[in-house]
């Protein structure tokens, strides 16, 4: 029986697209999602569809109103904390590392 070989090398090497969310494991991520919602949160596990669970969730909801004397577009932003979120991965348009400024 043959063994396969593992790989060599530091685990902290990006060859495919998902190494990046993988080196953000229990770091703060942000997360675009449809319907003009924003995540920052702390990305505890996820899978090859982008199903994550996060911790620590401030969600933050973006919406349009329209002023119906002036026509004019309101924009009003909701927040919220969550302390543990299942996220649905065909919502997500981008995943963000955490920063290294530290700002999220």
């Amino acid at each position: 029986m043959r063994v396969p070989k593992l790989k060599q090398g530091p685990t902290t090497t990006v060859e495919e697209p998902l190494d990046l969310v993988r080196l953000s494991l229990d770091e703060r991520i942000y997360v675009k999602m449809r319907n003009d919602r924003e995540l920052k949160g702390r990305l505890n596990a996820y899978d090859q569809h982008l199903n994550m669970i996060l911790g620590d969730v401030e969600e933050t909801v973006t919406t349009m109103e329209i002023d119906e004397e002036t026509y004019e577009e309101i924009y009003k932003t909701t927040k919220r904390n969550i302390s543990m979120l299942f996220v649905r991965g065909d919502g997500v348009i981008l995943v963000s590392p955490p920063l290294r400024s530290g700002t999220l």
